[in-house]
């Protein structure tokens, strides 16, 4: 008897585990294959070879490039070059991009980059806030930049518990932000074990000096974070669960699901045109090619605009895609000026006149 029951139990776990593979195949989009959406007049940018995961563009034109992240089992084609911040300014004729220098003091041989965000102080002091995981830990830099040093100045390292697997950052004060953890825990077997169980214990929090709090909870992989230009509603990307979830941003700061929003790919990286509020938003098609690297088979990339997001019925327009011969790997796309960045977790980016 004892051993039908064991039987039975391994039956019975066996099954699950198989069901649960399934499931995170299918939450991969493991067997989509896409044909190119081509844009006419674009380039790849000089001196960016191993990624640049994240944008932000200041409203003068200057964008700000996060290159050269790394994680435990990412591919990398610059594996022992650390990060940086690059600056490209796109008001030039022929825009290029440039690397920042940072502030003596920083450990700038453990800089990984991940998401980043920008925040213009009532004096014009422009910060920068940048997801760091130095030695794959997690904290927030933030930063003041310089421009007529073309320099960033180190300003303060911030670690919490609350922040334990932090992705992207939108800033909304000089030390202040909101901040996405795409996974509960920050030890890799156990965000592993999260990912293929589909937990959905990834979440969202406010950091201030004063107050630090969860304010959104019950993601599969929460990733790419926005603002809307009129500050009222906070947008965030759940990744493998191929949503944009709208969140109303409430006095104290605490965030309210007004709805979500239902797409067919991988969404990373979310962007806000500010004259439009259209979003625009960086994708990876199939999932598993992103994570397992073939160059044989290497991993495609899409570009979505999303317009009337808080309406009834928003529109969803696929701007661009490529399936890894150009461009491998999308995790965010921002406009300026009708001139279009795409980057990417780990390969080239893209630049293109619209």
């Amino acid at each position: 008897m004892g051993r039908l029951v064991a039987l039975s139990l391994l039956g019975i776990g066996l099954a699950l585990l198989g069901e649960r593979f399934l499931a995170l195949r299918n939450r991969l989009k493991a067997s989509r294959e896409v044909e190119s959406v081509d844009l006419p007049n674009c380039h790849l940018i000089k001196g960016i070879e191993a990624g640049a995961e994240d944008i932000d563009i200041l409203p003068n034109g200057l964008a700000f490039f996060s290159v050269g992240l790394k994680f435990p089992g990412l591919h990398s084609f610059a594996p022992d070059k650390p990060g940086g911040i690059l600056m490209m300014d796109l008001k030039e004729e022929k825009p290029r991009a440039l690397e920042l220098r940072v502030s003596w003091g920083f450990d700038l041989a453990s800089f990984n980059p991940h998401g980043i965000s920008t925040f213009i102080d009532g004096d014009d002091t422009v910060y920068l806030f940048v997801v760091n995981h130095p030695e794959f830990k997690n904290t927030v830099e933030i930063f003041k930049f310089e421009e007529e040093e073309n320099s960033l100045l180190h300003l303060k390292t911030i670690k919490h518990e609350l922040l334990p697997s932090v992705n992207d950052i939108i800033a909304v004060g000089p030390e202040h932000f909101y901040a996405t953890n795409d996974h509960y825990f920050s030890d890799p077997f156990l965000k592993y074990l999260e990912t293929y169980l589909n937990l959905r214990w990834a979440n969202v929090v406010y950091y201030s000096p004063d107050e630090v709090k969860l304010v959104a909870e019950g993601f599969d992989s929460a990733n790419g974070i926005t603002i809307s230009p009129d500050k009222n509603y906070v947008y965030v990307a759940d990744i493998l669960a191929h949503e944009i979830h709208v969140l109303e941003k409430q006095p104290n700061m605490n965030l309210t699901q007004v709805k979500v929003l239902q797409l067919g790919t991988l969404v990373d990286n979310l962007s806000i045109d500010p004259s439009s509020g259209d979003l625009w938003v960086g994708c990876h098609p199939n999932g598993q090619k992103l994570f397992v690297y073939d160059p044989k088979h290497p991993p495609s990339s899409e570009v979505l605009r999303i317009q009337n997001i808080l309406s009834e019925k928003p529109s969803v327009t696929t701007v661009y895609i490529n399936n890894g011969s150009v461009l491998q790997g999308s995790s965010v796309a921002t406009i300026y000026d009708r001139k279009l960045l795409v980057g990417t977790l780990y390969q080239r980016a893209l630049y293109c006149e619209l």
